[in-house]
C-alpha cells in the first residue's frame, strides 16, 4: 500500500477509537483474497493490540453458521424450503413449520430475542433445550412477511447442524470450515491474547469491565472470539468462497437479498446469513456484532475484491460499521484494483459463438455476448432493460444468475434444418429481426421486412 493510504487508513482508526471512546480499537483491510494493512489505536499508548489479538465478534457467528448451512444443502441433506422441524422435531410447533431460508434470512417471524433473562448476561445453562430459547408464542409476524431480526433463529440454524452433522455445532465449523480457511485463532471461548470487554460511561470518562457469559444454546447468535488476521480471511471467503469449504457461486448466492431492507434502514437488506449496504454507490457484504463488552463489523466489496473490519472492546461507542465500511472506501478509492488483462478464450463452442450478437425482444435490442468459460451476458444495448448473466445446465439449458432473469430459464429454440429460431427465456422471445414474420412472435405481428 502507499504511504499515504496507510496514513489515512490508521487516521480513520484513531479517530474511531478516540470519538468513540473505546479502550482500544483494531481496523483491517483485505484485497485480492490477503491481509494487505491492519493497524490499531489503544487508550495505553505503546501498548495497543495486534491483528492477532481476540475479540468477541458477536453476530459476525451468524455468517460462520449460516455457511455451515449452506454446506449441508449443497451436499444434499437439506433444502432452504425443508421446515424446520423435518431436522428439529424438537423446535416445536411455534417454530417447526419455519422453513430454513426464512430463519437464514430473518423472514420467519420469530421474535427478535429469548424469553427473560437477557440472554446475552446470564449463563447459557439456564437454556438448555432447543425449546427454552423460544417463548410460548415466539412468532410476532407472518412467516415470509416481512424482515425481522431474530436471535434465537440462529440458535435453531445451529441445533439443525447438529442433528444433521451428529457433534456440536462448533465441532462442525472447526473441522469443516476454519480448519480448512487457516483460521486456528477463530474460537467458541477466548483464548490468550485476548482483549478485555469494558462499558464505557456515556457521560463520563470512567469505566467498568464487563460480564462474559458463556451463552449455551444461544451460542450460534453470538459467540464467537476472533482476531484481524483470522477475519481477513474469513473476508476473503465471503469475497470469493474457497472450493474447500463453500462453492464461489453459493457464497454469491447468500450475498444477494432474501429480505428487503427495513423502512429505518433504506440502505441495508439481508441475505442469507449475511448483512447487505449500499454505502457510496458500493454493494457490500458482511455482517455486524454486539456482544457486553465488544463491537465487530465487517464489509465486503466483491465486485473490486477488497473487505475490511473493525473490532473494538467497548459495549457502545465506535460506529464500527462505518469505520469498517470507510477502511474499505479508503482503499478502494486511493488505490483501485487493476482488471484482470483481457485475454482469449479456451477454444469456444461454435454452436456458442452462433449465439453471439444482436437480439431483439419486440423492438428493444439486446447483446448476448459468449464469456470466458462459457458464461453467456445478455445485456440491453441502450443501458435500459433487463440484463443478466447465464450459466448452463446439464440439460443444455441455461439459468439467469441475476437481476429479472434469475433462476429462469433460456432455451436455444432451433429449426427442424437445426439452424437457431430464436430465444426463449420464460416464455419472453428474442429473435434476431425486430418483428420478423418469420419469428414466433407471440401474438403474431405483420412485420415490415417486404416477404
Amino acid at each position: 500500500m502507499l504511504p499515504g493510504t496507510r496514513r489515512a487508513l490508521l487516521h480513520r482508526v484513531a479517530v474511531g477509537q478516540s470519538e468513540g471512546r473505546t479502550p482500544s480499537l483494531v481496523g483491517a483491510v483485505v484485497r485480492d483474497g490477503r491481509l494487505v494493512w491492519s493497524g490499531s489505536r489503544s487508550m495505553i499508548e505503546g501498548h495497543a493490540p495486534d491483528a492477532d489479538t481476540q475479540y468477541r465478534i458477536g453476530s459476525l457467528t451468524k455468517t460462520f453458521v449460516a455457511v455451515l448451512v449452506m454446506r449441508l444443502r449443497d451436499e444434499g441433506l437439506l433444502e432452504l424450503t425443508d421446515p424446520l422441524d423435518r431436522h428439529v422435531p424438537e423446535a416445536g410447533a411455534g417454530a417447526g413449520a419455519l422453513t430454513i431460508g426464512q430463519l437464514l434470512a430473518h423472514t420467519s417471524g420469530l421474535a427478535s430475542e429469548t424469553p427473560g433473562p437477557w440472554w446475552e448476561r446470564t449463563p447459557g445453562t439456564l437454556r438448555p433445550e432447543v425449546a427454552d430459547v423460544l417463548g410460548p408464542a415466539p412468532v410476532k409476524h407472518p412467516a415470509g412477511s416481512r424482515y425481522h431480526y431474530s436471535n434465537p433463529g440462529f440458535a435453531l440454524l445451529g441445533a439443525l447442524v447438529e442433528r444433521r452433522r451428529g457433534m456440536p455445532w462448533g465441532q462442525a465449523l472447526r473441522a469443516e470450515v476454519l480448519d480448512p480457511l487457516g483460521m486456528d485463532r477463530t474460537t467458541l471461548l477466548p483464548q490468550a491474547p485476548a482483549a478485555g470487554g469494558f462499558a464505557v460511561h456515556p457521560w463520563a470518562d470512567v469505566m467498568r469491565p464487563e460480564v462474559v457469559a458463556e451463552t449455551g444454546r444461544m451460542a450460534p447468535a453470538g459467540q464467537l472470539w476472533s482476531t484481524a488476521a483470522d477475519l481477513a480471511r474469513w473476508a476473503a471467503f465471503l469475497a470469493a468462497g474457497d472450493q474447500r469449504v463453500l462453492a464461489a457461486a453459493t457464497v454469491e448466492r447468500m450475498r444477494q437479498p432474501a429480505a428487503p431492507p427495513e423502512n429505518t434502514d433504506p440502505e441495508g437488506g439481508y441475505g442469507l446469513g449475511m448483512q447487505l449496504l449500499r454505502r457510496g454507490g458500493r454493494r457490500l457484504a458482511g455482517h455486524t456484532g454486539s456482544m457486553p463488552g465488544f463491537l465487530a463489523a465487517l464489509w465486503v466489496s466483491a465486485e473490486e475484491g477488497v473487505g475490511a473490519l473493525a473490532l473494538a472492546n467497548c459495549t457502545s461507542g465506535p460506529a464500527v460499521s462505518a469505520i469498517a465500511a470507510d477502511l474499505l472506501a479508503i482503499t478502494a478509492d486511493a488505490e483501485p484494483g487493476l482488471p484482470t488483462p483481457w485475454r482469449p478464450a479456451d477454444p469456444v463452442d461454435p454452436a456458442l459463438l452462433e449465439l453471439a450478437g444482436p437480439w431483439y425482444w419486440g423492438t428493444s435490442a439486446f447483446a448476448l455476448r459468449v464469456r470466458g468459460g462459457g458464461e453467456l451476458h445478455l445485456a440491453p444495448l441502450t443501458g435500459q432493460g433487463r440484463g443478466s448473466r447465464f450459466h448452463v445446465e446439464h440439460d443444455g439449458t441455461w439459468t439467469g444468475r441475476e437481476g429479472y432473469y434469475a433462476g429462469e430459464t433460456l432455451r436455444v429454440v432451433r429449426q427442424v434444418d437445426g439452424s437457431v429460431s430464436h430465444l426463449d427465456i420464460g416464455s419472453f422471445v428474442f429473435t434476431r429481426r425486430p418483428y420478423d414474420p418469420s419469428d414466433p412472435v407471440p401474438g403474431g405481428f405483420p412485420g415490415w421486412w417486404g416477404r
